[in-house]
């Protein structure tokens, strides 16, 4: 398969993957994309020499302009601020920190930079994913008995925006 096709195939599956999403998935899709995008810009930055290769330069620029965008558009646009409260507005500063770090890592070709702030955004991930259970707690089949919890406040309005 040339790289064209394999191009218009992930670019299909991503699309069935974003039209099948819910609210929680459509975040964890942000947070897998905007990892993708600065794998690929430390990749570029690793494999090739900026100083002589003008396609490795722009491949790397745009990677990196894609994890921006995601986190910026994406993420940070998604946050609502009235609901989520203390916790939107520190994932907001959070994520305008990590958009100036990959501009620096762009400038820099730093790679530390860009693997600063793919942990941030592993972190955060991991995070979100395991926050799953709290936001759809499937139906009890068998009515076992079971101490009460206290009520979960519903964590997926930090990302009310959707």
């Amino acid at each position: 398969m040339n790289g064209s096709a394999m191009n218009m195939y992930a670019k299909a599956e991503i699309d069935s993957n974003v039209m099948a999403a819910d609210s929680h998935q459509l975040v964890l899709l942000l947070y897998q994309g905007a990892l993708l995008a600065i794998s690929k810009a430390k990749s570029q930055i690793l494999n090739k020499d900026l100083s002589k290769d003008l396609t490795a330069i722009a491949a790397k620029g745009k990677a990196i302009s894609h994890a921006i965008l995601i986190i910026d558009e994406g993420l940070k646009a998604s946050l609502d601020k009235n609901v989520g409260g203390d916790l939107a507005l520190n994932l907001s500063d959070l994520y305008e920190y990590m958009t100036q770090r990959l501009l620096v890592a762009n400038l820099k070709n730093d790679v530390v930079v860009l693997d600063e702030v793919s942990l941030l955004l592993s972190d955060l991930k991991g995070a979100w994913e395991e926050i799953r259970p709290a936001v759809t707690q499937p139906a009890q089949t068998k009515a076992a008995p079971r101490p009460q919890s206290p009520p979960v406040k519903p964590v997926a309005l930090t990302y009310g925006k959707m």
